[in-house]
């Protein structure tokens, strides 16, 4: 199963440890065009690197990347290690505090087929290549994808504990509320257990497709050059991934609403809920404020809102659910954004098939609540649908059924950060001493 590899990590020199509030960076795929303007302004930030711009983004990121290692501005840790990664947060409308516990480190890079690391998303080939290309020209990796596994016994979690009681550092708050605290982990005994947990596991892969379809393509590029001096060792053969527990109670996967910019070929409120009918049965409410708490728990229902005070709560009729007939498996079928994609963007907008739809711009995926809400009420959007929650096991199903979701399904929060911690998938790390110790 999964092959983990602990990482000789890459990091922000001493001196600028005390500032890495002022490092760090969202996701490239999650950072808006506001934050990455502020954070360009700082030349030391790790936005320079996962999300280089330019006439040659790859070619910046690289001179970047040597102009920091030759000041001292990265420092490459002198032993390898599993970097153990907390995440502290609270929910909205909550008082609780949240722990995601994880560890970062270096899994091999296998295939989709080979059912090792699995997918519940789909790709698209631009942001893939656009990986792929930074990856070649830097062999550098700047933020750690997001990968679950599942252990029940919680086997790792005091290890995890023990290391963070001495952090290397933490942020005071990360740009979406987080608190973010890295440890290490360099006990030789620990990490091959680590290993061994992990060689029996699946891992899921909950975010940053685009990130690991980029590390396959390069990992395969690199092995048809290699040809017969292939080992599966080489440091290509690896990708920087944050990983986990699903069993865990603090994983958190939070709705993405539709807002519908346009609504084809249907000229009023009214239209809308005629076509609605042969497929939904339609309640009126008064608040919309009402509707998380009026769907929350229902299987296929929504939450619709079309300005003006009309406010619905939809429920698909189960006798209906028998025409979903797109070429799936059952557990993709029975999600509720499977019925909300077919029966409305299909059935009611005309948008036939997925594939029209994930290009369809007349659709965003909010995870504002109350800013769906406004858009609708300013004009922006002729209509809001409020979706419920994804849940794991429901993420699980579907990656072990071998289908993906529809578009934008699943939102896990808190999302990691860049600029944590790199790694490096140069020749270098392949003959790297500590390789042969802990080659499983």
């Amino acid at each position: 199963m999964a092959e983990i590899q602990p990482v000789r990590g890459w990091r922000y020199g001493p001196r600028l440890r005390s500032q890495i509030d002022r490092l760090v960076s969202p996701l490239f795929d999650v950072v808006s065009p506001r934050q990455r303007e502020a954070l360009y302004q700082n030349p030391l930030n790790s936005i320079h690197l996962s999300v280089p711009r330019g006439d040659d983004p790859a070619g910046q990121a690289l001179a970047r990347l040597r102009e920091w290692e030759q000041a001292g501005v990265l420092q490459q840790d002198e032993l390898p290690g599993i970097y153990v990664y907390y995440q502290y947060f609270r929910l909205p409308g909550s008082s609780r505090e949240y722990c995601r516990k994880g560890f970062m480190c270096h899994i091999k890079a296998t295939d989709w087929d080979e059912n090792v690391v699995l997918r519940h998303e789909s790709t698209l080939p631009a942001a893939v290549s656009d990986r792929a290309e930074l990856l070649a020209r830097t062999e550098f990796q700047s933020s750690a994808t997001h990968g679950l596994y599942r252990d029940d016994d919680f086997d790792l979690e005091p290890y995890l504990d023990e290391a963070m009681r001495s952090p290397l550092y933490e942020t005071e708050e990360d740009y979406q509320g987080a608190r973010d605290v890295l440890a290490v982990i360099q006990d030789a005994d620990v990490i091959r257990h680590f290993q061994r947990v992990l060689a029996a596991r699946e891992v899921i892969l909950a975010d940053g497709h685009h990130r690991y379809e980029g590390s396959l393509a390069y990992r395969q590029a690199r092995r048809a050059a290699a040809g017969a001096a292939y080992t599966g060792h080489e440091a290509w053969n690896f990708h920087l991934m944050y990983l986990t527990n699903a069993a865990a109670d603090d994983l958190r996967i939070l709705p993405t609403h539709r807002l519908l910019l346009d609504l084809p070929g249907i000229g009023s409120a009214a239209e809308l809920l005629a076509r609605l009918e042969p497929y939904f049965t339609v309640l009126t409410l008064d608040d919309p404020y009402d509707l998380p708490e009026r769907i929350a728990g229902k299987q296929w229902a929504f939450g619709l809102y079309l300005g003006e005070g009309e406010v619905y709560k939809i429920r698909l009729r189960p006798e209906v659910h028998a025409q979903l007939d797109w070429p799936t498996t059952t557990e993709v079928k029975n999600l509720d954004l499977t019925v909300l994609h077919y029966f409305v963007l299909e059935k009611v907008l005309g948008i036939v098939g997925s594939d029209a739809q994930r290009q369809w711009p007349g659709i965003a995926y909010v995870r504002n609540f109350p800013e769906c809400l406004t858009r609708v009420d300013k004009g922006e959007a002729r209509a809001a649908f409020i979706t419920n929650e994804v849940s794991m096991v429901e993420v699980e199903r579907v990656c072990h059924s071998g289908a993906v979701m529809p578009a934008k399904s699943t939102f896990f929060f808190p999302k990691t950060i860049g600029g944590f911690l790199f790694s490096s998938i140069a020749e270098a790390e392949t003959s790297a001493p500590f390789t042969d110790v802990f080659r499983v």
